[in-house]
């Protein structure tokens, strides 16, 4: 079949859709839902069998889904209708979740259902588990709804509404931190709920702050909502029973100025960040079971070294990519025949870090340190010889993230990890020794 996939971006669920349907045999298009397109023109134009809409955050024009099959893939089970569904979900801690294709109509998410797949909801955060369990179960509702579409014979199920529960948007009020109060698995499950997006908005040293992402600390305490200490660019701010890291802050947007970009904590936070001690990562073997946050771990086994890191977004500016060059380095000097790069669930890698970039004093001057230090980490693992590499990619993987694993001798993939490379449409010739591994 012909299929149009409408999105309001080409995030990695619908990159992920349009890979998957074309290596089932359809011919897929993309149009993305902006602000002032002519959506209803771009579908008369394309002229598909059939619209799927895997990441839409405004509704489709009734011109669009009423004169032709047009399938929401909504996070949430059958029954669940609300645009925050995963945010809830996350936050009221359940355990199971789904999502649900459904036909577009009138009323929000409460259409015919199409396919439903439900999912386990691991103790993760949005972002992570909508790039992990929910889009696994998109991919299998999505595929077993163009079957049923295909053969021509099913018939969609009304949805019932008696059963039915719309929840309205999770506004900032809702997700507010006491932090003279709340415990540290509440800070924990209100940070998760809102990463990466919409954060949390929350009052820090004077100003107003978008707070991204959030780990537990077990060790250090102090007065709660006070700052604790810094580690590699995160800020350790105390609960009401403990503390938790946060790696990046937002600023709240002023009218008529550029929209903020997310940063590391320390960096956003600048002069007005207070003198406070930095306190690193253990060793490695010094906390073998993880339990405090580093972006950057190693650990062995037998013969093996396993060399594993998370950036927020999986954006790596050049501070992190000089950090993982030296514990890549390290690595290597262990009596290892085998070293894992990578292995976590989410990213492995997009490459150069653009927010630091544009925050930048000198955003040319980062621009070139950044790719430089991207380019020296991709070298060190492209001229490695005297062990096997294994690149362990259990997320996506974009630009110099993509060459990075693709330096090693060999790439493992989870099923589903969506490798964009990008430099076909950039011009690039060179960067991060991409004509050495593609």
């Amino acid at each position: 079949m012909y299929v149009l996939l409408v999105a309001s971006a080409f995030n990695s669920l619908t990159q992920r859709v349009h890979a998957e349907l074309r290596d089932h045999g359809h011919r897929v298009a993309v149009e993305l839902a902006l602000p002032g397109s002519d959506l209803a023109a771009a579908v008369r134009r394309h002229d598909a069998d059939l619209i799927i809409a895997p990441m839409l955050t405004t509704a489709l024009p009734e011109e669009v889904w009423a004169s032709r099959t047009c399938l929401i893939v909504h996070p949430g089970p059958v029954g669940d209708r609300g645009p925050s569904s995963l945010d809830r979900a996350v936050q009221e801690q359940v355990a199971r979740w789904g999502v649900t294709v459904l036909q577009a109509g009138a009323e929000m998410d409460a259409g015919d259902v199409w396919a439903s797949v439900e999912c386990p909801v691991p103790p993760v955060a949005k972002s992570d588990l909508y790039r992990g369990e929910i889009a696994d179960a998109a991919l299998r509702a999505v595929l077993l709804a163009v079957e049923r579409f295909a053969s021509g014979a099913h018939t969609p199920l009304p949805q019932d509404p008696a059963t039915a529960r719309t929840r309205p948007y999770l506004r900032q009020d809702a997700r507010r931190i006491d932090w003279e109060n709340d415990s540290t698995d509440r800070v924990l499950r209100t940070l998760r709920a809102a990463d990466s997006r919409p954060g949390v908005l929350d009052e820090l040293l004077g100003g107003e702050w978008y707070l991204h992402g959030g780990h537990p600390e077990p060790r250090l305490r102090g007065r709660p909502g006070a700052l604790l200490a810094t580690r590699a660019g995160a800020v350790c701010r105390a609960t009401a029973d403990g503390a938790v890291w946060i790696p990046e802050l937002r600023a709240r947007r002023v009218p008529g100025r550029p929209a903020p970009v997310k940063l590391p904590a320390t960096l956003a936070l600048g002069d007005l960040l207070p003198p406070l001690r930095e306190h690193p990562a253990p060793p490695p073997h010094a906390d073998a079971r993880g339990r405090t946050w580093a972006d950057i771990r190693y650990r062995e086994e037998g013969p093996a070294g396993f060399l594993s890191f998370s950036f927020p977004g999986g954006a790596m500016s050049t501070a992190q990519c000089r950090r993982l060059l030296d514990a890549y380095r390290a690595a290597c000097a262990r009596p290892t025949s085998v070293l894992v790069l990578g292995g976590g669930r989410d990213f492995f890698s997009n490459g150069i870090h653009l927010g630091v970039i544009e925050a930048a004093a000198d955003p040319a001057r980062e621009s070139w340190d950044n790719i430089n230090a991207m380019d020296d980490l991709v070298e060190a693992v492209l001229t490695t010889t005297d062990r096997l590499v294994v690149a362990a990619l259990g997320g996506n993987a974009a630009a110099g993230g993509a060459m990075l694993a693709l330096a090693a001798d060999e790439v493992w993939c989870r099923t589903g990890v969506v490798l964009n490379p990008h430099y076909r449409l950039m011009g690039l010739s060179g960067s991060e020794y991409w004509t050495y591994t593609l």
